[in-house]
């Protein structure tokens, strides 16, 4: 389909536009809860700031934060699609599109060279992850991962006696330490698994869920819950001041671990988490997902 090449690029350009300009739908809503249950004063203050940025970006077609973070792609695509030969190039060349259309700062830096390369592409850049899946259909969530909240970024492999409270001591204390970098409040994401680059991995979807879905294992779900209610305990608020909320949310993802090794991965999303899912289908017919009623 390389006839097709074009228009999905462009369909890629306009779908980051989207991302980078207007939250998600699950996620407006869980800040418009936020901050009808602020403290009175600076939180509620900062929380107006906030949903003055979102309206401000609307009218002025702008991104949402100047720092419009180095994308990534994580990508479920159905092994009979016939996009799949031009899904990379397409993906690629939909960054360098929408770097000059949106605009999108320039954010990639050459590792060894630090060099930009004003394109926001480059050595493995926009990171794509792939799953193959059945069917024919394209499942492509893009992320924006911001500076800020890329710093609290971590994982560890903990000796398996550690348990689960030790994989919440390492959750909180990340958070405790380098949390405030983030722009709180956050979305929280966390993997468990028996190597450090799977937890880390992990971590990084668990934060493209929806927000009020809950892991598949009861436990899981009810070590979600208690781990938002401790970091919502600490007394952190918007923008690392005081107030009632750290968090946006907590999402675990987990893979089977080594009897020997328990490790961790912690990622984060800042307030403005700029995430967006879009369904394609080989003839490039789409549903905007996270973004209902949005039109690309």
């Amino acid at each position: 389909m390389p006839e097709k090449l074009p228009q999905l690029t462009s369909l890629i350009a306009r779908f980051l536009d989207i991302v980078g300009k207007r939250l998600p739908d699950d996620v407006i809503q869980r800040l418009t809860e936020m901050r009808t249950n602020a403290a009175p004063g600076l939180e509620q203050v900062i929380y107006d700031s906030m949903f003055e940025n979102m309206e401000q970006a609307q009218a002025l077609n702008r991104p949402i934060c100047q720092d419009t973070g180095v994308i990534s792609f994580y990508v479920k695509v159905g092994s009979d699609s016939k996009l799949l030969p031009i899904l990379k190039e397409a993906l690629t060349k939909g960054v360098l599109e929408a770097t000059v259309s949106s605009p999108l700062r320039h954010n990639a830096v050459a590792i060894f060279d630090e060099k930009n390369t004003a394109t926001n592409t480059g050595e493995r850049i926009p990171f794509i992850y792939w799953d193959i899946v059945s069917g024919n259909e394209v499942e492509i969530e893009a992320y924006m991962a911001g500076g800020g909240g890329s710093l609290p970024g971590r994982a560890i492999t903990l000796m398996p006696s550690a348990g689960y409270d030790g994989v919440a001591k390492y959750v909180l204390d990340t958070m405790v330490e380098l949390g405030v970098n983030a722009c709180p409040p956050l979305l929280v994401g966390v993997g468990i698994a028996g190597s450090a680059e799977i937890a880390s991995l992990l971590s990084k979807k668990a934060i493209l869920r929806p927000l009020g879905s809950t892991h598949q294992n009861h436990r899981g779900a009810q070590f979600e819950q208690l781990l938002a209610e401790g970091l919502n305990n600490l007394g952190v608020g918007a923008q690392g001041l005081p107030g009632k909320a750290f968090v946006i949310g907590v999402h675990v993802e987990t893979a089977a671990r080594h009897p020997s090794s328990l490790s961790v991965g912690v990622s984060v999303g800042c307030w403005a988490h700029r995430r967006g899912t879009l369904v394609l289908h080989d003839d490039l017919t789409y549903e905007l997902v996270s973004h209902r009623g949005v039109a690309i």
